[in-house]
């Protein structure tokens, strides 16, 4: 009878842990946001380090964070393999860079060619930028040559910059393309507002890797920083 007892009580324990228990990635999620609570956590997930998570937060900016909470790392995971180094931090933004193109043209600034579509580019663009009026002069030879551009706005002055300000006012805009064009040439557009995608965008820019304007990503996923003439850039999409 004692030795039921034991056992049951034994049973009744191992249950209480096991309810008590928690998946790794919630355990890691659970740590970050009582150690960093001013912090939103979106995403938790095993990192290719053994005993790390990697901890994608509200700003999209990915950290690494160690199982006991003791230890976090910035910056990207290089692996050494067969005598060649790989950045598996650049892969996964690759990855986040091709679902771009998975945006709505709704929520964007679309250039279209007239004819065939030969490739798409998705570009991270600011009004007030000089290397981006630059490109933006491009994009009839781009559209004669088959490409269309995909506008993502990225003031990189930040929110309610003017900056900020021109591109709401454009994406807000009845023509928005006309709009975007005249105020990339310099001129004053009207101010408006309205439910707009602008600050979602730059987090999208803040994912992808995006430091500086204007930023090209192709449909592989590829980042091309820079600017690039229309005739050099369709030679990297392979157009002739």
């Amino acid at each position: 009878m004692l030795r039921k007892v034991i056992l049951a009580s034994l049973l009744g324990i191992s249950c209480h842990i096991f309810a008590e228990e928690v998946a790794p990635e919630q355990h890691v999620r659970q740590v970050f946001e009582s150690t960093l609570p001013g912090v939103e956590v979106t995403s938790v997930r095993a990192a290719p380090i053994q005993g790390f998570y990697q901890v994608m937060t509200a700003d999209d900016r990915p950290l690494l964070i160690s199982e006991d909470g003791r230890f976090i790392l910035t910056g990207d995971i290089y692996e050494i393999s067969a005598g060649k180094i790989s950045n598996l931090s650049e892969k996964d933004r690759m990855v986040s860079r091709a679902e771009l193109f998975k945006e709505p043209e709704s929520e964007l600034f679309v250039f279209k060619p007239e004819g065939e579509v030969k490739a798409r580019i998705a570009v991270f663009t600011d009004i007030d930028c000089g290397y981006c009026r630059k490109l933006h002069a491009e994009i009839p030879r781009l559209n004669a040559l088959g490409v269309q551009v995909n506008y993502f706005a990225y003031p990189r002055a930040g929110v309610d910059s003017p900056s900020y300000d021109k591109m709401v006012s454009a994406w807000c805009a009845e023509n928005r393309n006309e709009a975007l064009t005249k105020a990339k040439a310099g001129q004053a557009i009207a101010p408006k507002l309205c439910e707009n995608p602008v600050k979602k965008q730059m987090g999208l820019g803040h994912l992808a890797g995006v430091t500086g304007t204007p930023a090209i990503v192709l449909e592989s996923g590829e980042l091309l920083p820079g600017y690039l003439p229309a005739d050099e850039l369709a030679k990297q999409l392979s157009i002739r």
